[in-house]
């Protein structure tokens, strides 16, 4: 069951479930938060797990003019935990959202108790095609119009490491923003927002970062370089990096059960440490 938070006057949809430390789990461009439904259910016994729809995106409102940059998200997330009274929180960033994570980490470290990034986009190694072309106004246009699932579904399969799990069940929920005009507009509005400043511009800044870190890898990304990964690594002091050969873009999808032991240790180590 969705719920909605009010933000900068758009409604803002989220999932929440169990009790305990908050983890907030943010989702990037091509998903919502369904892409989370495994993780929400292997940590909810132990955590206060919200699975937040990005504004345009999910069941959030959609958003043909505004600001969807990831630095306008973050600002918009900061809001999102106030209002809900979260003052302290674990934050799993995934592709975009790994961004947003690291620009919110550096704008407000008081706010988080650890970070994941997990695929995450970084520095100037983004956007990537096909988001790039997607900037192109009249390839903007013609995509609105003609989007088709069955390129949809391409794009979704090339992301994972185990083909088989491109199910039709997995592709409805890929699909359902983009079902309607509406829902590819919004899409496409924010692959237009996208500009890999907002990462270069706090790059210095994340070599400061004192937050406990975590780099998650499915080394079979055919979308995201390595090279992120490893540098986010070698930049965030005292960072760790997590990799998994059998998982690719939607690591969360491949390997669910990996992913949540290695977040559940991440998290057990910062509780030896307090």
């Amino acid at each position: 069951m969705f719920e909605s938070e009010e933000v900068n006057g758009f409604n803002l949809a989220f999932v929440r479930h169990g009790k305990g430390e908050t983890v907030l789990l943010v989702h990037g461009i091509t998903t919502w938060s369904f892409i989370f439904r495994h993780v929400i259910e292997k940590l909810k016994n132990d955590f206060d797990v919200i699975a937040l729809d990005l504004l345009g995106c999910g069941n959030s409102d959609k958003a043909f003019d505004a600001d969807l940059s990831l630095k306008n998200h973050a600002c918009l997330i900061n809001k999102f935990t106030e209002k809900l009274n979260i003052k302290k929180f674990h934050f799993v960033g995934h592709d975009l959202g790994g961004g947003i994570g690291q620009i919110f980490a550096v704008n407000h470290p008081e706010k988080l108790i650890d970070l994941t990034l997990i695929n995450s986009v970084g520095y100037n190694f983004w956007p990537v095609q096909p988001i790039i072309a997607m900037r192109t106004p009249i390839i903007r246009e013609l995509a609105i119009a003609t989007l088709d699932f069955g390129t949809f579904r391409f794009i979704v399969k090339r992301g994972l490491y185990h083909k088989e799990k491109c199910t039709d069940e997995l592709m409805k929920y890929f699909w359902k923003p983009m079902n309607t005009k509406e829902g590819r507009k919004s899409f496409l509005r924010f692959a237009q927002c996208l500009d890999n400043k907002n990462l270069t511009e706090i790059s210095a800044k994340l070599k400061s970062l004192k937050i406990p870190s975590m780099i998650v890898r499915g080394d079979g990304d055919v979308y995201l370089s390595s090279a992120i990964s490893e540098k986010l690594n070698s930049e965030i002091p005292g960072s760790i990096l997590e990799r998994i050969s059998t998982a690719g873009h939607f690591l969360m999808e491949d390997e669910p059960e990996w992913l949540c032991e290695r977040l559940k240790k991440f998290y057990e180590k910062r509780f030896e440490k307090r």
